[in-house]
């Protein structure tokens, strides 16, 4: 299994005055942007994806539609799933895309520290490994057998703003 790795691009900054809903901040010009550097990274280097999962908050719903819409990727290719909010559990995230996705080449599209910690806990078997994951950070993963600990090697990590 390939997995791919993505934290959503810039967003609105969190105001609880202005948005008491943080699920409804949406991506900036500059997230936009990245999530479109991202989606062309992606085609340049023929990387085939066969799903995206992401969470349902807006801001990362947006960068998973515009890569979905630069891989030429069905409508159906592209799943909301709770366990990639911000408060979601990696734990059951993991469990959900083994039970329900069995598919060689995902793309996940959340939010950190939930997205470095996974890196982490699949490449090491601990979540606290220092992951420098930023905004619009995508990397890959190799796994034979995904599980809830070590099971992965780090293929590679780009940052879009560069």
């Amino acid at each position: 299994m390939k997995l791919y790795i993505l934290r959503h691009g810039d967003a609105e900054t969190s105001d609880p005055e202005k948005q008491p809903d943080d699920a409804l901040r949406p991506l900036v010009k500059r997230g936009v942007k990245k999530s479109a550097n991202i989606a062309g990274y992606l085609k340049k280097h023929k990387t085939k994806i066969d799903l995206i999962l992401t969470s349902p908050a807006m801001r990362s719903l947006d960068a998973a539609k515009i890569i979905r819409k630069g891989l030429k990727l069905k409508k159906e290719q592209l799943v909301k799933l709770d366990a990639l909010l911000p408060e979601g559990d990696n734990a059951a995230l993991v469990a959900e895309i083994k039970e329900k996705y069995p598919v060689d080449r995902v793309l996940i599209v959340g939010h950190n520290p939930n997205m470095a910690a996974l890196i982490s806990q699949l490449v090491t078997g601990t979540p606290n490994l220092p992951i420098r994951l930023r905004k619009g950070g995508l990397c890959k993963l190799s796994i034979d057998e995904l599980e809830y600990g070590k099971c992965a090697t780090l293929e590679w990590l780009v940052d879009a703003s560069r």
